[in-house]
């Protein structure tokens, strides 16, 4: 008889191979309960609908789509006959942004080449099919766009034509193309707005005491008269090109005008102001820790009536945005909306009878919905939604909580988790957001999505200068970069703290100034994190300041006084500018960059690539050329989010799809 199994020697291997299938038994189960890996095709694909509105007689909805090639284009629907269209004919970048005319026949929309942002003005004949360009003068910026039901054949766009600096108004016929000069900048505004005659009577400036003022006239033809002062650190901040206009709009009579101020108060409130004298009538809504909620193109978000343009209701955003009627006609209406799904929700327009509006309905954790509201029966229909095949994915919750800064200060912020897995011990990717005058906001997000379902926690931190409300968007003047990141890094030791954060398996990676962060971050953090993901990052701030377009010369004085003048102190700009700390990054970095980026010039990637390479670092540059500041093709994101799973993957470990070649992508490693 062979005895030798039962001797203690040649026992060993046979309990090592137990251990190590119990092991394997244990990890299998641990992984199944882990979702399946989400193809990086649904998160970056182009929405199958998007942007729904309705015409202002209520007959035809419209949408973007893709077209045949999958560049997104827009449609519109009849919606009695339900037959379907698609208007525009873009073929290579797609199209996002886009507005009704009131005469029902004409949609507008903006374009750019290759993310240069010097957009055109484009509308689109429904009859004829015909695509006319506005605004065809090279080198020239369409902003602004105002109509008004009363002239339903006229558009107002802003142009810096005259003055490659300031941005004047012009009145253009959608009949004809015939443009003329409507307003001229006299050199300090930076918003306009029209009454319901459409004659523009009411702008935001900035004046030479970074003051924001607001200026009426009596007519098109009257004297401009100041009409509300905000001092400059009481004054609200939408937008980074051009600070944002805080005005919403007339009166049918003219008599008021509603604005967005914060004048002598903590948040910015909505108010109406008599146009004669300038007092405060009354505050037609607020909210005591949020600002008014702004869109994604930093306007407010409300609810006006299309027969007077009175607000019937307003958004404010803290954690989560909530609504407050301001017309009580409305208050069953939102109570209504929101019992539909859990998430958020606002209304992209209505027709003129204010009986259907378009709804958009956000969550976190699954796609954007759209629904058509009857008012009248008062039921949503719903249309479409963005991405329905994200349904049957599990995916991650975004969790709003405050974190404590070590000063106390408490920071709003959003914590994502790997759905299936305990939050302990977990590989962290810290993401910044951009700005520093923007704000991360609770909602659905693409690559948090990817990165939670590839088994990352993530964090995102509206650091001190997010706009949050005024205090907030404050405390970080003229400490930019500094206790901005004593903020992130306040809130990674926290997550470590918790428990949640491997501590030696954290990222941090953000565009923009968010790509500025990572920079910082790598040079100063060493011992915090393992690798960073930077997008469109500037490494220079002196050189980001003086090589920023004309156009934005009016809000620069602004910028400086919040981050220092970094543009005449060379120590301060040494001392902020991850340039000057390169040699310090040794951690593993990937750079993204767009060719054409107008804002961080392609050169600030250029120089720090190199002085990392001097000193020994590893970096991955790609440069895609035919994209500006971040990317907007599809096939250029699948690339670079394909890229940076492999590069997290490599230094931290979790789960990942393998990076391919995207045939139509413009991607060069440099």
């Amino acid at each position: 008889m062979n005895h030798k199994s039962t001797s203690p020697i040649s026992a060993i291997p046979y309990l090592r191979m137990l251990a190590i299938a119990l092991t394997l038994i244990f990890s299998a189960c641990s992984f199944a309960q882990e979702p399946p890996l989400i193809p990086r095709k649904v998160f970056d694909a182009p929405a199958e609908h998007d942007f729904l509105t309705v015409s202002a007689n209520g007959k035809t909805i419209a949408y973007t789509a893709p077209s045949e090639q999958g560049v997104a284009n827009v449609w519109i629907e009849d919606l009695a006959t339900h037959k379907k269209r698609m208007v525009t004919r873009a073929g290579h970048r797609g199209i996002g942004e886009y507005e009704w005319a009131y005469d029902n026949e004409h949609l507008l929309y903006q374009s750019d080449e290759n993310g240069n942002e010097d957009f055109h003005l484009y509308s689109v004949d429904l009859t004829s099919g015909a695509i006319r360009d506005l605004t065809p003068f090279l080198g020239v910026r369409a902003e602004q766009t105002l109509l008004a039901p009363s002239r339903p054949d006229e558009v107002l766009v802003s142009m810096n034509l005259r003055d490659a600096k300031v941005f004047d108004v012009y009145r253009v016929n959608l009949q004809s193309g015939a443009t003329v000069l409507d307003a001229q900048n006299p050199g300090d505004v930076i918003g306009w707005t029209a009454d319901a005659n459409l004659v523009v009577r009411a702008v935001t400036a900035f004046n030479d005491n970074l003051e924001t003022v607001v200026r009426v006239r009596d007519s098109g033809k009257a004297q401009w008269r100041d009409l509300l002062t905000i001092p400059f650190e009481q004054a609200p901040f939408l937008g980074q090109v051009n600070g944002g206009n805080i005005v919403v709009g007339f009166s049918q009579d003219g008599k008021k005008l509603v604005v967005g101020s914060s004048k002598g108060s903590a948040t910015n409130r909505l108010v109406e102001l008599d146009t004669a004298t300038g007092k405060e009538l009354r505050v037609l809504a607020s909210d005591p820790q949020a600002d008014l909620w702004q869109n994604f193109a930093r306007s407010f978000v409300l609810l006006r009536d299309p027969r007077d343009n009175h607000v019937q209701a307003a958004a404010f955003d803290y954690m989560k945005p909530e609504w407050r009627a301001v017309d009580p006609a409305v208050a069953a209406d939102l109570k209504y909306l929101a019992s539909l799904q859990p998430g958020v929700f606002l209304v992209s327009t209505q027709d003129m009878s204010g009986n259907k509006w378009a709804i958009w309905y956000f969550t976190d954790n699954g796609p954007t919905s759209f629904y058509l509201y009857d008012r009248p029966a008062h039921k949503a229909q719903l249309l479409f939604q963005d991405r329905p095949q994200l349904v049957q994915y599990k995916l991650a919750e975004m969790r709003p909580m405050t974190i404590p800064a070590r000063d106390g200060f408490k920071l709003v912020s959003y914590l994502t988790l790997p759905p299936g897995k305990e939050a302990k011990g977990l590989p962290l990717v810290l993401s910044v957001h951009g700005g520093p005058w923007a704000r991360d906001e609770w909602g659905f997000e693409p690559m948090e999505q990817m990165l939670a379902n590839r088994g990352y926690a993530v964090l995102q931190v509206n650091y001190r200068a997010s706009i949050i409300n005024v205090p907030y968007m404050n405390a970080a003047n003229e400490k930019i970069g500094t206790l901005t990141d004593d903020d992130l890094t306040d809130a990674v030791k926290w997550a470590i703290k918790e428990g949640i954060a491997d501590p030696k398996r954290i990222a941090v990676m953000g565009g923009s100034f968010g790509g500025y962060s990572v920079l910082r971050a790598l040079s100063l953090h060493p011992d915090i994190y393992a690798c960073g993901v930077d997008v469109v990052g500037p490494a220079d701030l002196a050189t980001l300041m003086n090589s920023i377009p004309d156009y934005w010369k009016p809000v620069k004085k602004r910028w400086l006084r919040r981050i220092g003048d970094v543009t005449t102190n060379q120590a301060l700009n040494e001392k902020l500018s991850p340039l000057y700390h390169a040699a310090d990054i040794h951690v593993p970095l990937l750079i993204g960059h767009g060719q054409f980026d107008p804002r961080v010039k392609l050169s600030q990637s250029e120089k720090i690539v190199e002085t990392i390479r001097k000193n020994g670092g590893k970096v991955t540059f790609v440069v895609y050329s035919d994209e500006g500041h971040g990317f907007v093709r599809p096939e250029n994101n699948l690339d670079f989010d394909g890229r940076t799973e492999e590069f997290l993957h490599g230094c931290l470990g979790g789960r990942f799809e393998p990076w391919q070649k995207v045939p139509e992508s413009t991607a060069e490693v440099k």
